[in-house]
């Protein structure tokens, strides 16, 4: 593990964030050596960070010796190329598990998802945060969603705690994201906090974004087409407009209209993705179901498209 700050690191980084999916044998246990042919993929395609055994790598249906397994193998994969952030979430006694086993494996962060279940005021949200990052001398990255919306005077408050180096956003209101940016800059002048879009295919939501100055994304697409979401991060980063919108019209707003078919699709239609380009990665576990055959065919439709999308804009 590199000694740089994980905060420091993705300050710098230039690319899209890489949410692998974890992989599965045919009998359903884990397969280590797809999973680090799948981050190795990644990482030389130009992948800023790994971001593993989050919600993409269903961090919901690994044991923590699954996952202890699948961070040690990320962590080693990457050799200290870019930095791997473990996801960490349940309950708090959970949380503060699943980060310890991430540090003994040698993450370099973690990504905090909300508690399972409850839905808890400001105060136990702050209290739980709080608690996760004392317990673990890994930074950590708090995701706003679901059950866990935060008020600007709480990311405030979260931004003052050590260790807590920023907040990735899976809600979506843009009104809501300003005025917490805003609450941070003008109570925290000092204090360099960062912001991630963090909504399933960020892509059709980078230009909001970007907007209100949050740069950083991650990407589901580039699991399973990272040449597309490449190409896509470098026309928004540069301000090719024309290349944006092609590339969202013709590929990303259809692959959300696609997404948006089932329950789950943001995980299981990534990993059809990944076996389409020919890493068999298994399926899903339960809870979640694989997609239709009729959507992975109109899934392989789709990256069809937006490699002739690329093509054509050469």
């Amino acid at each position: 593990m590199t000694s740089a700050p994980l905060a420091a690191r993705l300050t710098r980084v230039e690319g899209p964030l890489f949410f692998p999916v974890t992989a599965y044998g045919p009998d359903g246990s884990l397969d280590l050596d797809a999973f680090r042919a799948h981050v190795r993929t990644g990482i030389d395609s130009g992948a800023a960070a790994v971001f593993a055994c989050c919600g993409t790598g269903e961090f919901h249906a690994l044991t923590p010796e699954e996952f202890r397994d699948c961070i040690a193998a990320a962590v080693e994969e990457t050799a200290g190329e870019v930095p791997v952030v473990a996801g960490a979430g349940y309950g708090t006694a959970l949380a503060v598990q699943y980060a310890r086993l991430a540090e003994d494996a040698g993450a370099d962060g973690l990504l905090a998802m909300p508690p399972y279940l409850v839905v808890a005021d400001q105060t136990g949200l702050l209290r739980h945060y709080t608690a996760l990052a004392a317990a673990t001398s890994l930074d950590v990255i708090v995701y706003q969603r679901d059950n866990a919306v935060f008020t600007p005077e709480t990311v405030v408050e979260l931004a003052q705690v050590e260790g807590i180096i920023g907040l990735k956003d899976g809600y979506g209101d843009l009104g809501l994201m300003q005025r917490i940016v805003s609450a941070v800059r003008r109570e925290l002048p000092e204090r360099d906090f960062l912001y991630f879009n963090g909504l399933p295919t960020a892509e059709l939501t980078g230009l909001a974004y970007r907007g209100i100055g949050i740069t950083l994304y991650s990407s589901a697409v580039f699991a399973f087409a990272p040449d597309i979401a490449l190409a896509f991060y470098r026309a928004l980063t540069t301000g090719d407009d024309k290349t944006v919108n092609r590339l969202l019209d013709g590929f990303f707003v259809p692959l959300v209209e696609l997404r948006d078919t089932g329950r789950g699709y943001a995980v299981s239609l990534v990993k059809a993705g990944v076996r389409l380009e020919g890493l068999d990665v298994g399926e899903v576990r339960p809870p979640l179901s694989e997609p239709l055959a009729v959507h992975i065919k109109a899934l392989a439709g789709l990256i069809e498209r937006g490699r002739a999308l690329l093509e054509d804009g050469a």
